[in-house]
């Protein structure tokens, strides 16, 4: 990208103007306590203050480990108005992932949570980081808090100008192959995100009441919930821990119009459904981090009287490239179509020096470019080099994409079994499973074998108070589903292992059920 020399911006803008244009308006509740903007913007410029003081600067890369409360955006602005490089720690990274993290991304302090201190203290100290906490009522082996140092601290006047194009955020991506990959984030790329998701693309206003839920360590919440509503002047209710009984208490108990989740989130506020009664005033819900079945969405239509509007995007593109715009009516089981300045094709999945695009509903690998391309791979030249051929950005996930634009994920092209050399797309056999009425969630992998290269099993979550066994699944598929395509094995598990974001990690359920025989014909 080339920008003049002498054009600024940077995301902390985001909070202060806000906190300017309404700063009597509420920015977060967590809990009991609620947070004006004008609060919001105070705090985190004593926090910057205070960083400062410890040496923080522009072109500092600032680690941080917290959870959904306040203290994320006073850290994450307070970083940024310095002109700083957030690089948010996954809340469920053990001591020797966050060493790598903290190691890869060159962070010369971690800011972590009091809560989180077990395993973030530890791999900050066989990281040789620094560490300050938040949260934190009294101090914790020699641990400075960041609130005191704060009110020590003379806070800073406004934040520090960046280039357009200088690094703001290093998000790691999941590394489902090898170590993961520091993606790179620009200023311009997430402010552009959070003003193209308001014109036109969310429905999202000042009188909205956000649910965030979202992880805001992954991109989903942190671009989505934390800048979008504030740019939009919105309150976001903070929920530090989901489940689903409390995630509908909170939204009812708040009032809350906007929802924002992945699938599994859905599923369990389905089952909470079951037990209370009253339900939240939504208008507007929003789906991404993975595919959500379509059963999902005609019960959540059923149940809570809205609609669930699905998007597609990545870590690397900021996070959104498609969604299905406000002023349409979604089209259920398409991610939408692109948003504004941005383009997604199709191209062939089997040429990887180049970009070959392919015609309309032609199936294929998803491929995208635009203002919301990361810059790359931190220190992997070769891997960003791979990732973006021709400007394009290849997403490894295969699909489609019709006459009117909309774009339709078959599934992830390293998650696509091949059995007996037919290939089997493991989100078709989940939504057939998931619109069975005893099912509630399913995941569907491939394992290796040696008489058909790979199997296919079925790990299968039930409705509450459902009542089906294994075979009777197995056979509803076997009826429905090619012979190729249906699951030799159908296992009924109490829930399926999900990363922090939220999305199932079919890499712990191959790890499981590899060495077993699948079974079946």
């Amino acid at each position: 990208m080339t920008v003049p020399s002498n054009a600024t911006l940077s995301v902390a803008a985001i909070l202060k103007e806000r906190a300017e244009r309404s700063p009597g308006a509420t920015a977060v509740v967590v809990g009991a306590s609620e947070i004006t903007y004008a609060e919001l913007w105070d705090q985190t410029r004593r926090y910057a203050g205070a960083l400062r003081r410890q040496g923080v600067t522009s072109g500092d890369a600032v680690a941080m480990l917290i959870p959904n409360v306040a203290d994320f955006p006073r850290v994450y602005y307070a970083i940024l108005s310095l002109g700083g490089i957030v690089v948010p720690v996954h809340a469920l990274l053990k001591a020797d992932e966050i060493e790598y993290v903290l190691r890869d991304s060159g962070a010369t302090l971690l800011v972590c949570a009091a809560p989180l201190l077990g395993e973030g203290a530890k791999g900050a100290e066989q990281a040789g980081v620094p560490v300050i906490s938040v949260l934190s009522p009294e101090p914790i082996d020699d641990v400075p808090q960041l609130e005191k140092l704060a009110a020590d601290a003379e806070p800073i006047v406004t934040y520090e100008p960046c280039r357009p194009d200088a690094t703001a955020t290093i998000l790691y991506t999941s590394g489902t192959t090898g170590k993961p990959k520091g993606a790179m984030g620009t200023h311009f790329s997430l402010v552009e995100q959070a003003n193209t998701l308001l014109v036109g693309t969310f429905d999202m206003g000042p009188d909205d009441v956000v649910f965030g839920a979202l992880p805001l360590f992954h991109t989903f919440g942190q671009t989505c919930t934390l800048n979008t509503a504030f740019r939009a002047g919105a309150k976001i209710v903070m929920l530090p821990r989901f489940d689903g009984e409390t995630a509908l208490r909170s939204l009812i108990d708040n009032q809350c119009t906007i929802m924002m989740g992945v699938p599994t989130m859905y599923v369990a506020l389905l089952e909470a459904a079951r037990t209370i009664p009253e339900r939240p005033p939504l208008r507007y819900a929003i789906s991404g981090g993975a595919s959500i079945p379509l059963a999902v969405i005609e019960r959540f239509r059923k149940e809570f009287g809205v609609e669930i509007y699905e998007g597609y995007g990545l870590t690397e593109t900021s996070p959104v490239a498609t969604f299905n715009h406000r002023g349409s009516t979604p089209r259920a089981g398409s991610v939408g179509t692109p948003i504004w300045g941005v383009d997604v094709e199709i191209a062939r999945p089997d040429v990887e020096e180049r970009i070959e695009l392919l015609a309309t509903d032609e199936l294929g690998e998803i491929v995208i470019r635009g203002h919301n391309l990361m810059k790359g791979y931190l220190h992997l030249p070769e891997e960003t080099a791979k990732a973006i051929v021709d400007g394009w950005f290849r997403t490894g996930d295969l699909g489609r994409k019709d006459a009117d634009g909309y774009v339709w994920i078959v599934d992830r092209k390293k998650d696509m079994i091949i059995r007996n050399g037919y290939n089997v797309y493991p989100r078709e056999v989940e939504e057939l499973l998931t619109a069975h009425p005893t099912v509630s969630a399913a995941a569907v992998f491939g394992v290796p074998d040696d008489v058909h290269g790979e199997e296919i099993i079925a790990c299968v979550v039930l409705a509450p108070g459902a009542d089906a066994d294994a075979s009777t699944l197995f056979e509803y598929a076997k009826d429905k589903l090619a012979a190729h395509k249906y699951p030799r094995r159908v296992e009924i598990v109490e829930a399926l292992p999900v990363g922090p974001s939220g999305k199932v990690l079919k890499r712990a359920l191959v790890a499981a059920y590899k060495t077993e025989p699948a079974g079946g014909v």
